[in-house]
């Protein structure tokens, strides 16, 4: 039973397994549980992060599909950190909307466009697991949100801008700390622990709890994936033994500040203790406050009250 219940990670089925028509509503699943409401998967799309060098196995392990509305998905997991993941996201986005559209053709063949990132990695601060960015104006000076009229099919159209902008979702993984209650939260589950309860009803689990089963690969993608498995889990050790000797430098480099300035603090305080004993000294020979204070740099209140 033990090895019946292991399945194969989420990221290595996309890059393997889910760009198979035949495994779309494991996809299609996760996808209707995300953006709530139903997809369906009418075909993957060829892009550059559909290669499967080796060199790429720890970045972005994407896939691109289209659905039955049209709508240009992207899907990225990642494992590691990078530096400029917004900006690639964004440069990704940007990308898929100009490869779907010819020249000449009118704007409004432009395409909408989600974009998912699963991150195994800790991109910022935050206490969700999930953040969702969506493009939308926002009046100023009232708050209203600005609908823009659009012609279609010889008929005015409103639109609000968040209908044809992309949006995007950010997934942190790691940051996922609850009991699974929801679907989303279930799939989350699966994302974070390689689990999938028995009992799932989530939509994408029950087929996933099917078809992603480690031992109904063959012995050669066996080999593969637990060879992935074995580099993933090296590449986190390295950057996490990386990160904790960064942070006990930082520690030691502050113990070093902390005696540092424990030292000047020091000093300062006994160079001002010795201008208040000679201030005492001048003050009963009567000598003025005023040249008193020229002397030590001491206020002339705090020298009146000695």
């Amino acid at each position: 039973m033990v090895q019946k219940d292991r399945y194969i990670r989420f990221d290595w089925a996309v890059k393997r397994l889910l760009r198979n028509k035949a495994n779309f509503g494991v996809l299609e699943g996760f996808l209707t549980v995300l953006l709530g409401e139903p997809i369906r998967i009418v075909e993957i799309l060829e892009s550059e992060g559909n290669q499967q060098r080796e060199n790429d196995k720890f970045n972005r392990v994407d896939i691109k599909a289209r659905n039955s509305k049209d709508e240009i998905i992207i899907v990225e997991v990642q494992n590691t950190r990078e530096i400029y993941y917004l900006e690639r996201i964004l440069f990704g986005v940007a990308k898929a909307i100009t490869e779907h559209i010819e020249l000449g053709e009118l704007y409004s063949q432009v395409k909408k466009v989600y974009s998912i990132s699963i991150l195994y990695f800790d991109i910022g601060k935050g206490n969700d697991y999930l953040y969702h960015g969506q493009n939308s104006f926002v009046g100023v000076h009232t708050g209203d949100f600005l609908e823009v009229t659009t012609k279609e099919k010889d008929a005015i159209v409103r639109k609000l801008p968040a209908e044809i902008f992309p949006e995007y979702f950010l997934i942190r993984v790691n940051e996922f700390n609850k009991v699974a209650v929801t679907p989303l939260e279930e799939w989350i589950e699966y994302l974070k622990t390689g689990i999938i309860r028995p009992d799932t009803k989530a939509p994408g689990l029950e087929e996933a709890r099917r078809k992603l089963i480690y031992y109904n690969m063959d012995r050669a993608e066996q080999l593969a994936y637990d060879e992935h498995i074995n580099a993933v889990m090296i590449q986190n050790d390295v950057l996490s033994t990386a990160a904790e000797e960064g942070r006990e430098e930082g520690r030691q480099e502050g113990r070093q500040e902390g005696r540092q300035q424990g030292l000047a603090e020091g000093l300062e305080q006994g160079k001002q203790e010795k201008n208040i004993e000679n201030a005492r000294t001048m003050k009963a020979l009567n000598i003025s406050s005023e040249v008193i204070h020229q002397v030590t740099g001491l206020v002339i209140k705090d020298i009146e009250e000695l």
